[in-house]
């Protein structure tokens, strides 16, 4: 065990109030790409980028179309936790995680069983979709349905008081332009201020404002582990960078015996 891994494991022995927040990065050994990495959905394809504006796809049809064509080919809905989301879980069963900050909407933390009361999803999750008129949440899949038998903008169809709502149906993510649910955000906050261990993994840290929990803990006195494939936007506050193979270096330093 190199330098740097064993003083990031040495940091995570210590404490006691450990906050993950876990980025795309994290994901992509489940067959889930990422955005901006050498092969991210939007390096390869930078149009793409257009589906995940929340003004362009309130606005067009066409764009609606293509993220809900989009959505049918997902590979979230056959995506499996892999050894990184489940060296996680070891944290909680040492009872030193007290938040999980994801920055994904696969959802593979749930399914890896973290304690859903711990996950905060700063960005939601796929498989919801959410009317942006009435609010109604419908499962994800049973809007992929009406898709697939042919309705490739599909629109809301909850009744109300002898009325079709007929609003615009989204997945309930966090699209740029759209504001985060304040109380997720306030829950990231309040964790990050009162960690004293902050593990960043998978995540380039430049989308804000979730990004801006690093600095806040840091400020609060927390420690910094930062562990990507690349360089990230706040290297510079990090206690200790792991630039290395996200599910490889996890199991090194979460591996059950501790001693």
């Amino acid at each position: 065990m190199d330098d740097t891994l064993t003083t990031a494991r040495t940091l995570i022995e210590n404490a006691s109030r450990i906050v993950v927040l876990t980025g795309a990065g994290i994901s992509t050994e489940s067959g889930i790409p990422d955005f901006r990495g050498p092969d991210g959905l939007w390096t390869k394809d930078p149009d793409a980028e257009m589906l995940s504006s929340y003004d362009a796809y309130v606005s067009s049809e066409e764009v609606r179309q293509r993220a809900w064509a989009s959505r049918l080919n997902s590979p979230t809905w056959t995506a499996q936790p892999n050894e990184a989301h489940t060296s996680l879980v070891e944290l909680e069963r040492m009872g030193k995680l007290s938040a999980l900050i994801t920055q994904n909407i696969d959802r593979l933390h749930h399914d890896a069983g973290q304690n859903p009361d711990l996950i905060i999803e700063i960005h939601g999750n796929a498989h919801e979709s959410v009317c942006l008129s009435c609010g109604e949440h419908l499962a994800m899949l049973d809007v992929l349905e009406r898709v697939r038998d042919g309705d490739n903008d599909p629109h809301c169809l909850h009744v109300r008081e002898g009325t079709k709502c007929g609003g615009v149906l989204k997945s309930a993510t966090i699209s740029f332009g759209q504001a985060l649910v304040a109380e997720d955000l306030h829950r990231a906050e309040e964790a990050a201020r009162q960690c004293d261990l902050l593990f960043a993994i998978g995540s380039t840290l430049s989308v804000f404002p979730v990004a801006g929990v690093v600095p806040l803990a840091k400020n609060a006195g927390a420690q910094i582990i930062i562990l990507n494939a690349e360089p990230t936007a706040m290297d510079e506050l990090a206690t200790v960078i792991l630039q290395a193979d996200i599910t490889t270096t996890l199991s090194a330093l979460l591996e059950s015996d501790t001693s």
